[in-house]
């Protein structure tokens, strides 16, 4: 059995986890189940991984605030003609402890042991903090 690895990858045009809960729901996707499908210029090389259960977590004004499982990679070409990777992903947006990061391109590998954990279900509503203020708690080492 494969080890297990996730992706990172900065949530360009989202302010908060609701900007990106309100696209997907502006923008229903077309493939079965709901899942989304985000294209990106390079093949994970560690793919096997990747698909071992593993998830691409989302930066969100300079962390980690949310992920969402990847289901499966499938080869699709670009505007340019020239071959891209579509991660597929589970529809289903899970929030996170957040976990500041600073600025990157492309997507980098998370180990596990290094990933934030997940929020227990409903706590996002009941433990709002103002915008920022959770990013900042996470910069200290408070959650």
């Amino acid at each position: 059995m494969a080890d297990l690895v996730h992706l990172v990858k900065l949530c360009v045009g989202a302010d908060s986890v609701e900007d990106l809960l309100a696209w997907h729901a502006a923008n229903p996707s077309p493939l079965p189940g709901g899942a989304r499908r985000h294209v990106t210029r390079m093949w994970p090389r560690r793919a096997e991984e990747l698909l071992n259960g593993g998830s691409l977590y989302w930066v969100i004004k300079g962390a980690i605030l949310c992920r969402q499982r990847v289901l499966r990679l499938e080869e699709v070409d670009g505007q340019d003609g020239k071959p891209r990777c579509a991660i597929i992903l589970d529809p289903e947006v899970i929030r996170t402890e957040p976990a500041p990061r600073r600025p990157f391109q492309g997507w980098r590998y998370l180990d596990p042991q290094d990933a934030p954990r997940d929020l227990r279900v409903g706590s996002a509503q009941d433990d709002t903090l103002p915008p920022g203020l959770a990013e900042a708690l996470a910069e200290f080492g408070i959650r």
